[in-house]
């Protein structure tokens, strides 16, 4: 008999305010702002070896690995979820054992990606072939940075955890010690011991490991609960059907969503470098925008989840409505900026006239971009709360059907603004059927 700790409706009594969402949302916006510059950081230091094959292979290695951890991204979104749910349902119990459950997920990834990293990397090279000596390079480094694999899986699941006990302070300071244990090895392996690419490898694989201490540290209350280790508690079938049921829906939401990004790149490979290049510049303000909407979409999966866990259907749309607001509001803040200072932004990052110029012309889909997405990108967010994966599963569905229809139909009629507008199509179909689910989702927290 599995004892739990139950107490029903024990977040419907927790204050919904302003100061609250900002309070969860503001650590994820700094986090996420340290990411960028780890890259920078890499590529400055092992550009002051004055070559480029270096520059290429942890270029390579990196977008290599990246892609291989990012199949294991559903951890944290489906751990976020269903730990919020438990805490709104005061079922301490259960807290702490979706933090193994997690755990558990994230180190039996990074054992496989281990196991078959060989195969793994002379794919993924074969799929983007460089000159021998970069390839040599970036194999060189990911055979270092592999072994930390299954830190780096298993913090995919302490993060959804920390963002659904509301303590993203604690997902900053992880970012923090572990960008800047990388930033300073970097500098001693790299340009003090002159280790080259291994330099930058070992730099981030003893910085992931540390960074995963860190982690286990901020979760330490989770191991004062005794269930954290009570396995039939842990290895309960119906809860892990249940994570695995949310979690492949997720998997295969974000595997749709990035064959729109990732095409959206490609089809404009055919348009000719020039407009190749202005969309990859363009692209980076999307990510940003991203990493700033991050912070609110992650506060609603929080505040969302503990409704639902509390059965709370009043403080589900309260959650939803303060969340939305402060995203909507960051969408238009994020418009106006591109739309002023995307234009210089612009001749910053491109040292190409014909880039610059191509870029300034695509700019208005920019401007437009947070506008149309920032439904999407809060819809998001509330439904991983609510554990609704369904249906973002079959929204993405629709969404990438319409994506493809209107790239078809627009782009051979008005070339690279065809394939943007497209774009910017299939982040408003998102959001209008996500939000057309939306009431039914709050009747299931009744």
């Amino acid at each position: 008999m599995i004892r739990e700790k139950h107490q029903p409706g024990a977040a419907a009594h927790i204050r919904l305010t302003h100061r609250r969402v900002l309070r969860i949302a503001w650590p994820i916006v700094l986090s996420n702002a340290t990411v960028p510059l780890l890259g920078i950081v890499d590529t400055g230091v092992i550009g002051q070896l004055g070559q480029a094959a270096p520059i290429g292979a942890v270029g390579v290695g990196a977008v290599v690995l990246t892609a291989i951890y990012w199949i294991f991204g559903f951890l944290r979104m489906g751990t976020s979820g269903l730990t919020a749910q438990a805490r709104g349902a005061g079922d301490t119990g259960e807290v702490a054992a979706m933090l193994t459950r997690a755990l558990l997920i994230g180190a039996m990834g990074g054992v496989l990606v281990v196991l078959v990293h060989v195969p793994l990397f002379a794919g993924a090279l074969a799929l983007a072939p460089a000159s021998a000596e970069v390839e040599m390079l970036a194999l060189q480094y990911m055979s270092v940075r592999v072994w930390s694999a299954p830190a780096m899986i298993a913090m995919f699941g302490m993060t959804g955890w920390l963002i659904a006990m509301e303590r993203t302070g604690a997902v900053l300071i992880i970012q923090l010690v572990m960008n800047g244990l990388n930033i300073v090895l970097n500098l001693w392996f790299v340009l003090g011991l002159e280790w080259g690419v291994s330099g930058v490898a070992w730099a981030t694989f003893t910085a992931e490991w540390a960074g995963v201490i860190c982690a286990f540290f901020m979760c330490r209350d989770a191991f004062r609960v005794p269930d954290w280790c009570n396995w039939a508690l842990v290895f309960d079938l119906a809860r892990l059907r249940r994570m695995a049921s949310v979690n492949t829906d997720i998997l295969i939401r974000s595997a749709l969503l990035e064959v729109v990004m990732l095409s959206f790149i490609f089809l404009a490979s055919d348009l000719g470098d020039v407009t190749l290049a202005a969309n990859q510049v363009l692209v980076q303000f999307l990510h940003v925008s991203s990493y700033i909407m991050d912070g609110f979409a992650f506060a609603a999966e929080a505040l969302v989840g503990q409704a639902v866990g509390a059965r709370a259907a009043g403080a589900v749309r309260r959650a939803s409505i303060l969340t939305s607001q402060w995203g909507v509001g960051a969408g238009i803040v994020l418009a106006l900026c591109f739309g002023l200072f995307g234009g210089a932004a612009i001749d910053t990052l491109a040292a190409s006239d014909a880039v610059r110029e191509a870029g300034r012309s695509y700019l208005p889909w920019l401007v437009a971009a947070p506008i149309f997405g920032a439904a999407a990108w809060m819809l998001d967010g509330i439904f991983i709360g609510a554990t609704r994966t369904r249906d973002m599963r079959n929204m993405m569905i629709v969404s990438l059907a319409v994506y493809g229809a209107a790239v078809a139909v627009l782009m051979p009629l008005f070339g690279n603004h065809g394939l943007w507008a497209a774009l910017l199509i299939a982040f408003a179909v998102r959001g209008i059927t996500l939000g057309m689910r939306y009431p039914a989702l709050e009747r299931s927290a009744e």
